[in-house]
């Protein structure tokens, strides 16, 4: 059995690790493809060094390019690849733009889609995440949910049926940091580690809707500056497209500042913080699988359980009051002994699944 796994970005990175080594105890053959999507070493190639992640066999180069140009060239791009590997099946993650393009060729050439992470909704359709998530689960074979609540969304959106094929495995990203806590590690880009010593937020911003309007981005800015200067100190390892944006804007962002991470200096910070702020879809689980207090700065997210169970809150920028929040967080008695995101077994159970079809 051959797959066509697509990746691009940092979060697909971390959740193919697991995945790629459950295919490789299975006897199953992976070709990777990497779309360039995220192109800086920081934010790419540390991942394969730290994780022992298969090295790509095809690598595309479509970073820096908009959100239809970069679907449109990484779809063609990917065409002859997946006609000359001729898979059973194209394996896709989560909700990027490097999704949607490889949901797109595959199913173009008639192969079937796996799609892992499937059924997530933040119910936001000005979030362009929200678009690639539901057009490429309409065109999945199969589809790999988190947690019940994804197939719950799969459900009243009428999946169902000989067309689609729901499994709820757990979270692949819960298999990653167990495999990968024990070595976390502190590393010298991230700066002195005596600021370590003490109590911090970890804040990470990138998401589209929070960096592209001038405003929004200067609102929250504000925000993480005064929580720096007043109530806790903030770092935050700054994304290249949010760095570009700053600058182009000239906001001042006056909080601790470092180089976009790898997994293992993640894994490290995480253990360190008292609460993480953050837009990222992918660290809101990380923090609740290392037991931290998490704001997410976006109106909406697609983890709802999270929020159901109080340690994770929304924080409406400029609308709703961020030092309150924290206090708030950070005084209360939080309970992490949910387990809906599986027993870290997710990738097992996809590798499993596939073979057994």
């Amino acid at each position: 059995m051959k797959v066509v796994t697509v990746i691009g970005a940092r979060p697909q990175f971390i959740k193919s690790a697991p995945v790629s080594k459950a295919f490789l105890n299975a006897g199953i053959q992976e070709i990777t493809v990497h779309t360039g999507q995220h192109y800086d070493d920081n934010m790419s190639a540390v991942f394969f060094e730290e994780m022992g992640l298969p090295k790509p066999s095809y690598r595309l180069a479509s970073g820096g390019l908009s959100r239809p140009e970069m679907i449109e060239k990484i779809q063609s791009e990917l065409l002859p690849v997946l006609k000359q590997e001729s898979p059973e099946y194209v394996l896709v993650y989560g909700d990027t733009n490097s999704t949607l393009a490889g949901a797109r060729a595959a199913k173009s050439l008639g192969i079937d889609l796996v799609h892992v992470e499937a059924g997530l909704r933040s119910f936001n359709l000005e979030m362009p995440e929200e678009h690639n998530r539901i057009e490429t689960d309409r065109l999945s074979d199969i589809l790999f949910t988190p947690t019940e609540e994804a197939v719950l969304n799969l459900q009243k959106e009428g999946f169902g049926g000989d067309r689609f094929e729901i499994h709820t495995i757990g979270d692949v990203m819960y298999d990653a940091l167990l495999t990968f806590q024990s070595n976390a590690q502190w590393h010298e880009t991230l700066g002195q580690k005596s600021f370590f010593e003490g109590d911090f937020g970890l804040a990470t911003v990138h998401r589209f809707e929070n960096v592209s309007d001038s405003r929004k981005l200067g609102s929250l800015v504000e925000e993480l500056n005064f929580i720096h200067k007043h109530e806790l100190p903030l770092w935050m390892p700054l994304h290249p497209s949010t760095a570009k944006r700053l600058k182009e804007y000239n906001i001042n962002l006056n909080i601790h500042l470092g180089p976009p991470v790898g997994y293992l200096q993640m894994l490290w910070l995480l253990k360190k913080c008292k609460i993480v702020l953050t837009d990222s879809g992918g660290l809101q689980k990380e923090a609740y699988f290392s037991e931290k207090p998490c704001i997410t700065l976006r109106d909406q997210t697609e983890w709802v359980e999270l929020v159901d169970r109080g340690v994770n809150k929304l924080h409406h920028i400029g609308r709703s009051d961020l030092t309150q929040q924290i206090k708030g967080l950070l005084d209360a008695e939080l309970d992490f002994s949910w387990r809906g995101y599986g027993n870290g077994d997710a990738a097992e159970k996809i590798a499993a699944t596939l073979l057994g079809r």
